[in-house]
C-alpha cells in the first residue's frame, strides 16, 4: 500500500476539485473530446485542459490526440484504487463500531446486575 500512497494523493487532489469531479462524471458515460468536456463549463478552453492535464497526471483519465481532436477517456481501474482505499477505512471503521457497541452492551449488562 505504501508505492500506492502517492498515486492515491494526485487521485484525491484530482478528484477535491469540482469541477474535475463534474469531467470524470462525464467520461464515466463515455470518451469525450476536450471541447465536448468543456461545453458545460464558463472558463477558456486552456483552464479546461489544465483541468485535463491534471486528471491525466493523476492516473484518472487517459487522453490520446487523433488528428487535430484530443479524445479523453476514464480510467475505471484507477478509481478501483481510490475505492479500494476508502473501503479498506470504511471496513476498519465497522469493525471498531462493532467493537465499542459490544463493550457498551456488556457495561450495560454489567450495570443490569
Amino acid at each position: 500500500m505504501l508505492n500506492q500512497t502517492p498515486n492515491l494523493d494526485l487521485m484525491f487532489q484530482a478528484l477535491a476539485d469540482p469541477t474535475r469531479r463534474a469531467m470524470i462524471d462525464r467520461l464515466s458515460h463515455g470518451p469525450a473530446s476536450v471541447s465536448e468536456l468543456a461545453k458545460p463549463f464558463a472558463m477558456s478552453l486552456p483552464a479546461v485542459v489544465q483541468h485535463l492535464a491534471v486528471l491525466v497526471s493523476s492516473g484518472l483519465v487517459t487522453s490520446q490526440k487523433l488528428g487535430r481532436v484530443r479524445t479523453c477517456q476514464i480510467q475505471p481501474e484507477a478509481l478501483s484504487l481510490a475505492e479500494q482505499w476508502i473501503n479498506d477505512r470504511r471496513t476498519l471503521w465497522v469493525k471498531r463500531l462493532d467493537r465499542l457497541g459490544d463493550f457498551l452492551a456488556e457495561t450495560a449488562d454489567d450495570e443490569r446486575r
